[in-house]
């Protein structure tokens, strides 16, 4: 670009020579503005995004169909085994991105490249030439499709393990549902604005992987950055992944008090408040927000303030002034308990059928919830409420503008030019996909209407709240990196119209929250291919096929483990606990079994909390009404309600540890460098975030494959994940709880 910008200021500059200063200052002025719009207007996107593009370049290769399958595959069994631990492991595509790329350049050297059927249409050979980025950039999306985990496989485990009910593999497969991306692209891929932040990380690691660059003087290229990143975290994660577990969480407060409830309830990283608490874990930190590395720092202070609005501000004063019993019951819990501070036995409250027994829960008493956890829920209410509110005021003229421009020619930057050359996919193959997949869902809940209890209504009225909220999460996904939660509005909506049924319910949500954040995840794979000028119909291909490996992968894998190991998901595991199948068991209990006017409503005991909607929605309106008081003040801008609200959407089963380290490394990162030292920014941040992620889950699979599964284990004290043991006990007096002071 540099050599192209010169050659186009010479002549222009030798024709002003002659004239005014405020001219050539006006001619100058005007040739930045033109170099300005050769890239996009995010600054994060045009120090990361080449933009250039070779069209020549082979896609659909062998090498592509061989190595994406066997990423994909992997990635689902691999992220599948591990989900189900006590400390979930989440393996990346990042890791296959990396993995792939000797395998694809051997493949290149070695297979031959002889042309079969030469000459004729179908012509083809299965080595092209070298292994170039775009058939690279495939292999990855074929592998995102494996990375993560399935939403619907939480129906399959509660069902079977929690509830103890039979379910078909058939019919759990049909939970797994198919977005619709396709009908929001135009909003959410094709404007600059919509950035999505998490794709830069994998932009500049495809960069470092195939471009070549001149090492700096006395400094590294960003290959050999990556290399030395990778190795030490590779070697460091031995350390909290097995010899010294308690770096997960370094709960300092609880050693110098061991025998206090109240300094561990402070300040343990697990089950306590966090206060000083620190993980030196890359787990720990990006284990369920995300890459801090990633985050914008305007999105990491809003997850920071309102994380410590809600963890404390809001928790303590509710805990400490004892509302709804606060003081009965541990003040960080997603457990559920009787009015005198034991576990609630959900399963005495079942009748034969599978729906609530009145009598019986009426003699067991009505259900509690901990603070944070009751608190947890109205946040949600408010996040909900405040995403709609959010962008309709500060988006609502983009969405109606990019309506009407869709009917006419629209000015595109730098990279939707570029991909204005490539066919692009019909929407209606999209809706066909929509309307198939409905069907075939709506048939299933028909057909085996005894196991999954939903009625065909529920399954389109859940398909109309997930394609209503996909824009609006869309676009605060895209901007932010932080995506609100979708599932609380589900499970209210259908406990309210059909309480007592615990499997419709966790179906409902599936239906309606997994259709978004599919189309989400797809948007996101799409503006990927969109800075990698992948065809976008070769794309869409590909994420469908990722898609139905990545299913079968992730059921298979699934079921295969919940009908080997005997005491999967329960207490008695040392392994095999399960966090965040607990939390959706929960979630079907309070929902659905017993409904949520048996918790929320007039029946309830946390009716004052239904009062977050409104506090939702009047949140965005101050922060817009500041804005247009002193539109001078870009900062105000800056305040996104939805993120700040429902900073803590991810806890429980994400504890007080992830948060405070992934706040720590975010500033450090987004701020304090990005500010300070943009150089090393623009070349390290992302790539050093990828190396993180691939060390830590390459040194993880190891540590299993070659301890785990022999069940190889050290006891000392360095390997007490908190050194927390009172963290979880009551404080209201009289209340006995085993392994607890009785406070009197």
């Amino acid at each position: 670009m540099e050599e192209s910008s010169d050659e186009i200021r010479a002549p222009l500059i030798s024709k002003v020579e002659n004239i005014t200063e405020d001219e050539e200052d006006a001619s100058k002025s005007e040739i930045e503005k033109e170099e300005a719009e050769e890239n996009s207007p995010i600054r994060q996107v045009a120090l990361t995004v080449s933009t250039d593009d070779d069209p020549s370049l082979p896609v659909l290769t062998f090498r592509m169909w061989v190595l994406g399958t066997l990423s994909c595959v992997l990635l689902s069994f691999l992220n599948q085994f591990f989900w189900y631990r006590t400390e979930p492991l989440s393996i990346t595509a990042i890791s296959a991105q990396i993995a792939v790329v000797p395998l694809g350049q051997l493949m290149a050297a070695k297979i031959t490249d002889r042309v079969f059927f030469k000459g004729k249409r179908w012509e083809f050979t299965l080595n092209p030439g070298p292994f170039n980025v775009k058939e690279h950039v495939l292999i990855t999306i074929f592998a995102n499709s494996g990375a993560g985990s399935v939403y619907a496989i939480h129906v399959v485990t509660v069902v079977k393990v929690f509830y103890k009910q039979h379910i078909t593999f058939f019919v759990s497969l049909i939970v797994l549902g198919f977005g619709w991306a396709g009908i929001f692209r135009r909003y959410l891929v094709e404007p600059a604005a919509m950035w999505w932040p998490a794709n830069l990380v994998q932009v500049s690691l495809f960069r470092a992987l195939h471009e070549k660059e001149e090492r700096p003087k006395g400094g590294v290229t960003r290959t050999q950055f990556f290399l030395i990143s990778f190795i030490c975290s590779f070697a460091y994660y031995v350390f909290p992944g097995y010899l010294f577990q308690m770096l997960t969480s370094l709960s300092w407060i609880c050693w110098i008090f061991p025998t206090s409830v109240l300094a561990q309830q402070l300040g343990s990283g697990l089950s306590g408040l966090g206060i000083g608490a620190l993980g030196l874990d890359w787990s720990t930190i990006s284990s369920y927000l995300g890459s801090p590395l990633a985050s914008p720092w305007f999105a990491t202070a809003n997850v920071a303030a309102g994380y410590v609005l809600v963890m404390y501000v809001l928790t303590p004063l509710s805990y400490w002034l004892n509302v709804y019993k606060a003081k009965t019951f541990p003040i960080f819990s997603d457990d559920l308990f009787t009015a005198s501070g034991q576990l609630y036995n959900i399963t005495s409250i079942i009748d034969s059928n599978f729906h609530l027994d009145i009598a019986a829960y009426d003699r067991e008493g009505p259900l509690y919830l901990s603070t944070f956890f009751a608190m947890t829920y109205g946040v949600g209410f408010a996040a909900l409420s405040a995403t709609v509110v959010h962008v309709l005021l500060f988006h609502g003229s983009e969405i109606w503008e990019q309506s009407k421009s869709s009917f006419k020619e629209k000015k595109m930057d730098i990279h939707t030019r570029l991909m204005s050359k490539y066919k692009q996919v019909p929407e209606w193959w999209f809706w066909c996909i929509l309307f198939g997949n409905v069907a075939l869902t709506i048939f299933a809940c028909e057909y085996y209407n005894e196991q999954l209890q939903l009625p065909w209504w529920g399954v389109i009225l859940a398909c109309v709240i997930a394609i209503f909220f996909t824009l609006p999460i869309g676009i605060i996904t895209a901007i932010t990196n932080q995506t609100p939660g979708l599932n609380i509005i589900t499970e209210y909506i259908i406990g309210y119209i059909y309480p007592g049924y615990p499997v419709a319910n966790m179906c409902f949500k599936v239906y309606g929250y997994i259709s978004m954040t599919q189309a989400v995840t797809f948007l996101q794979d799409f503006k990927l291919g969109h800075y990698m000028k992948i065809p976008p119909r070769t794309m869409f291909m590909a994420q469908i096929v990722g898609t139905l490996i990545a299913s079968l992968v992730y059921l298979g894998t699934a079921w295969w483990l919940m009908e080997t190991i005997p005491d999967i998901c329960q207490t008695t595991s040392s392994v095999w606990t399960c966090p965040s199948d607990h939390v959706f068991y929960d979630a079907s209990v309070i929902w659905g079994l017993l409904g949520p006017r048996r918790i929320f409503g007039d029946e309830g005991t946390y009716g004052l909390v239904n009062w977050f909607f409104l506090v939702g929605a009047i949140a965005p309106v101050l922060v817009w009404f500041a804005h247009r008081a002193f539109p001078s003040q870009e900062w105000i801008t800056l305040i996104n309600m939805p993120v700040l609200i429902g900073a803590t959407g991810s806890m429980p089963p994400a504890t007080a540890v992830n948060y405070t380290t992934w706040i720590i490394v975010g500033f450090l990162s987004g701020y304090v460098v990005y500010r300070y030292r943009p150089d090393l920014w623009q070349r390290h941040n992302y790539v050093l975030s990828g190396a993180l992620d691939a060390g830590l889950a390459f040194m993880g699979v190891l540590l299993y494959l070659s301890l785990g599964l022999e069940n190889v284990s050290l006891d000392w004290w360095g390997n007490d994940l908190d050194g927390c043991p009172y963290a979880t006990c009551p404080t209201a007096k009289g209340i006995v709880v085993e392994g607890c002071p009785v406070v009197s």
